[in-house]
């Protein structure tokens, strides 16, 4: 906790901390609409998973020109840019008018998430180099406590009964809260450093983690997309708990991260990884129980297990020698969100073929394989 407790205690570390709460307060709030959203526009799984596909699509095409733009611009200005965009972004699918609107809009608010996630992870690793700190995992944990407080918004479905006021009460948070501290990192820029000439080799640290970051991202992904719909029709939850996957994962997620730093300090990051996928097995093991409560169980299992991976990979691929620390957030974040990318589509195809349960057998499968990788990446290492 001592990197929660550095975060609480400086403006300096709990702006950029804060940019990560932001991007998942506004993208939670999006979530908890989805199955709303879905109906009202009356399309089924597979047409939702494509307009979800457009979301993944919009963060993927920001990622060839997002390291350019950090290093001229400057990372301090382009992450306050970035979650303004965000704020914009995020009203675009909530106002939706039709199916083809939907998918402009997911577009817009992924391009500008993307964006933002890969200065703000750029951000974090020069303070942590200008500093000699550590707190990546701890300001990840921090998008996981948007996610809860997204979570809890939940919570004003009935009494708002407005989508659009919902959001927008989201979005006013987030501005009010970034405008207070944004002069404590605005004029953060990256750290020159000597390049070296581009080689594979480089970048060969990362593809085993980079094949890991695709699978586990992918599977997180899903589980936030579709744990509502999971729960209301294979559950068969009450309305009010349809949330509760969502909130439970964000809640175990957040804990995970805030005591992050301090663990892979302790065990090493690999050990981490292999401990927490063991944790993700489990949980969708019980989520496939289908009964609710222990699917609720199992999606809060999940979060915990997935808590550390993330932040491990981004410190990695800020810090690898002779790659600017942008190009290395975005080799992570681009191999993570393919994994985005290719998910909803997939999965919402599987799920009109067969069933939502199916969609959960094959997440189980893949954390399987993030098993097998880890062990071969610690052999590798050893």
């Amino acid at each position: 906790m001592k990197s929660l407790r550095l975060i609480l205690s400086n403006p300096r570390y709990f702006g950029p901390a804060w940019v990560f709460a932001s991007l998942n307060i506004l993208f939670g709030t999006w979530v908890i609409y989805i199955p709303t959203v879905q109906e009202a526009l009356e399309i089924d799984k597979s047409e939702l998973g494509i307009a979800i596909f457009f979301l993944s699509l919009g963060v993927f095409t920001v990622f060839p020109f997002a390291a350019t733009l950090i290093n001229r611009v400057g990372v301090g200005k382009v992450t306050l840019y970035g979650i303004l965009f965000s704020c914009a972004a995020a009203m675009l699918p909530i106002l939706a008018p039709s199916y083809y609107t939907l998918m402009a809009g997911l577009f817009l608010l992924g391009a500008a998430n993307g964006f933002t996630d890969i200065a703000m992870n750029t951000l974090v690793t020069e303070l942590e180099k200008k500093d000699d700190s550590k707190f990546m995992s701890a300001a990840h944990g921090f998008f996981s406590l948007g996610g809860v407080l997204a979570g809890l918004g939940s919570f004003l479905i009935g009494p708002l009964d407005s989508p659009v006021l919902h959001m927008g009460i989201a979005v006013a948070l987030v501005v009010f809260v970034n405008l207070l501290f944004y002069k404590k990192f605005m004029h953060v820029v990256a750290t020159p450093i000597e390049k070296e000439a581009f080689s594979l080799k480089l970048f060969k640290p990362l593809l085993l983690l980079g094949l890991i970051g695709f699978v586990a991202m992918g599977s997180e992904g899903a589980i936030i997309d579709w744990s509502g719909l999971y729960l209301k029709e294979i559950s068969l939850a009450p309305e009010a708990l349809w949330g509760a996957g969502f909130l439970g994962f964000q809640v175990t997620m957040t804990i995970g991260r805030f005591l992050g730093d301090g663990i892979s300090a302790k065990i090493g990051s690999m050990k981490v990884l292999t401990f927490g996928t063991l944790l993700v097995v489990l949980g969708y093991g019980l989520v496939l129980s289908v009964d609710t409560y222990l699917a609720l169980l199992g999606f809060a299992l999940s979060g915990l297990g997935f808590s550390a991976m993330v932040p491990e990979f981004f410190r990695i691929g800020g810090n690898i020698k002779g790659v600017e620390s942008s190009q290395g957030v975005s080799f992570i974040a681009g191999s993570g969100y393919a994994g985005f990318l290719c998910a909803p589509p997939i999965l919402g195809q599987i799920a009109d073929g067969y069933s939502l349960v199916t969609c959960f057998w094959v997440l189980l499968f893949c954390a399987l394989f993030i098993l097998g990788a880890s062990f071969l990446l610690q052999q590798k290492q050893n």
